[in-house]
């Protein structure tokens, strides 16, 4: 009872941040025990809760909504608030201090996670704890997900299970239209970002004592060729322009990486097998399916035949769409205005609103900490962007849901 009673009393912003690190939500990791958290620290009369389990059920989205259902869908007002609840490995040489454990160094709060993205986490449940249902005149939506970081499969189960399973989702169903997907962004506005596409090249030889190598077929050797391959479309993609690519100043064109390969066990044996794996940036308003089409004819195409009984294969790991917003749609306004600046910017990585723009929501990429900080050594949260972060927050839901926010 005493347990319970500790969970569900009140927090400050940066007293919530020390308890959502503390969870491990490393992607390899179960975040349930983060998820059974927040649904005891946010429940309470008025509060709407739903889980949405990953399919095999170690995972979980979670949905929490406060005030008035939606009446008119083709309205939807209301706002939804959204980040991912994994982190990356803290593996990384550096570390001063214990990666899961909140740290002050100044006046900056350190951390695996607390820029990406579990300030933003705070800073949203806080505020829907705060909200007053009674008051709002339309919804206060979380949407919290899983495994952002190993290619936003979260996001995507939560998309497709709404498409495909509508009936169940008809208590949440429409969202709000407005949403901000918190991000560190170091509280700039960004209304557009590329995808990224990851697929997988196998290819398939014959092993055979070094000494006898005719009696194999060396899968390196393909391997070799089919990244020659991949690097003549690389510099093919960088010459092209697709539309909008001026919006992606530093890299505007596709980027395609080689990302890793694996292959051989002992140097007096010949390989049967090689696998590669490619990643693609996408910009805005490209069909991933054209560009899949160019990585599997430039893969499969230079390993050349396989041995008998075996095959190459090219597979698909994850397709994280573009997002685009347009400027002028109302959440793009009132950041550019709350926030004091006019500019809207791009960036270059795929986050969970490529998914979520596809129930209809007009996403945001807004939020405190800086990306350039996220996935190294001593990640840190500026404290003043948590308070200035929060601000804005209070401001955008007032304009957004109305009533008071605090």
């Amino acid at each position: 009872m005493l347990l319970a009673m500790t969970f569900s009393a009140a927090l400050s912003d940066i007293q919530l941040l020390e308890r959502l690190v503390a969870f491990d939500t490393t992607s390899s990791k179960s975040n349930l025990p983060l998820v059974d958290f927040l649904c005891d620290y946010l429940d309470r009369p008025g509060v709407r809760i739903a889980k949405n389990r990953s399919p095999d059920g170690r995972k979980a989205n979670l949905l929490v909504s406060v005030g008035p259902e939606i009446g008119d869908p083709n309205e939807r007002p209301g706002l939804v608030l959204s980040g991912h609840m994994d982190v990356v490995p803290a593996l990384e040489d550096g570390w001063q201090s214990d990666p899961f454990t909140l740290t002050e160094q100044g006046d900056s709060l350190v951390a695996r996670g607390s820029a990406d993205m579990k300030g933003f986490l705070a800073l949203a449940s806080n505020r829907l704890r705060a909200a007053d249902g009674r008051k709002l005149s339309a919804p206060l939506v979380l949407i919290f997900t899983y495994d952002e970081e190993v290619g936003t499969l979260g996001a995507k189960h939560l998309v497709d299970d709404w498409e495909d399973q509508r009936s169940s989702w008809s208590e949440w169903d429409p969202l709000p239209r407005a949403a901000i997907i918190g991000e560190p962004t170091s509280l700039r506005v960004v209304g557009l970002h590329k995808g990224h596409l990851k697929a997988r090249v196998t290819l398939e030889g014959r092993s055979a004592h070094s000494g006898y190598p005719h009696l194999g077929a060396n899968a390196i050797e393909a391997g070799g060729r089919v990244i020659d391959s991949l690097a003549a479309l690389r510099r093919h993609l960088e010459d092209e322009r697709p539309a909008g690519a001026e919006r992606f100043p530093e890299v505007p064109f596709v980027a395609l990486n080689v990302g890793t390969v694996q292959g051989g066990s002992a140097v007096n044996v010949v390989p049967d097998r090689c696998v590669i794996e490619v990643g693609a940036r996408i910009l805005p308003g490209m069909d991933s399916g054209q560009l899949l089409d160019r990585l599997r004819r430039a893969a499969l195409d230079a390993a050349g035949d396989a041995p008998s009984g075996a095959g190459h294969r090219f597979e698909v790991l994850s397709d994280s769409p573009p997002m685009r917003v347009p400027d002028e749609a109302p959440i793009t306004r009132a950041l550019r205005e709350l926030s004091g600046r006019d500019e809207v910017h791009s960036v270059s990585y795929a986050t969970d609103a490529g998914w979520l723009q596809s129930l209809g929501l007009d996403c945001v990429i807004f939020g405190p900490g800086s990306i350039e900080v996220a996935h190294r050594p001593n990640e840190f949260m500026p404290r003043a962007e948590m308070v200035t972060a929060r601000d804005i927050l209070e401001a955008t839901i007032g304009r957004f849901c109305g009533g008071a926010a605090r």
